[in-house]
């Protein structure tokens, strides 16, 4: 695939994401998909794509992903993503706060036969944690 046809395939797969689309998740990635996400636990395949998404969509239903940046080399396409959403639901064992949540991540997906095989993303869990109040902010006291 050219490298346009694997970003198409990555927004492909983002606006699945966002649009809960759950059931055509083979469409887009492989069956021995993994996610590298050091604030994630382990999720690999069809499976843990779904626990995944469900992970954030239990939590703030209706978010909406924003592609800042999108660029490709080879089989590899990286990106800048922006996270919005409220959240209504628990999220890893805290309680809804009904705050609006706006949050940056970066992701590189690799693109195997016309699949994504494999996205190290890196998500700013921490401003999550400090928007929801979890965690103070800087020059906040807990």
């Amino acid at each position: 695939m050219s490298t346009e046809e694997n970003k198409e395939l990555v927004l492909q797969l983002m606006h699945l994401q966002e649009h809960g689309d759950l059931n055509t998740a083979d469409q887009v990635i492989a069956p021995n998909w993994v996610n590298h996400d050091p604030s994630m636990p382990p999720l690999q395949g069809y499976e843990g794509f779904k626990q995944l998404n469900m992970l954030f969509r239990s939590a703030f239903p209706g978010f909406h992903l924003e592609i800042e940046d999108i660029l490709a080399e080879g089989d590899k396409v990286a990106g800048r993503i922006r996270f919005r959403a409220t959240n209504t639901g628990s999220f890893q064992g805290m309680p809804p706060t009904g705050k609006a949540v706006d949050v940056t991540g970066t992701g590189i997906f690799r693109v195997v036969d016309g699949k994504v095989t494999d996205n190290w993303v890196n998500f700013d869990m921490l401003s999550l944690l400090q928007q929801l109040g979890v965690v103070p902010a800087p020059g906040q006291t807990s």
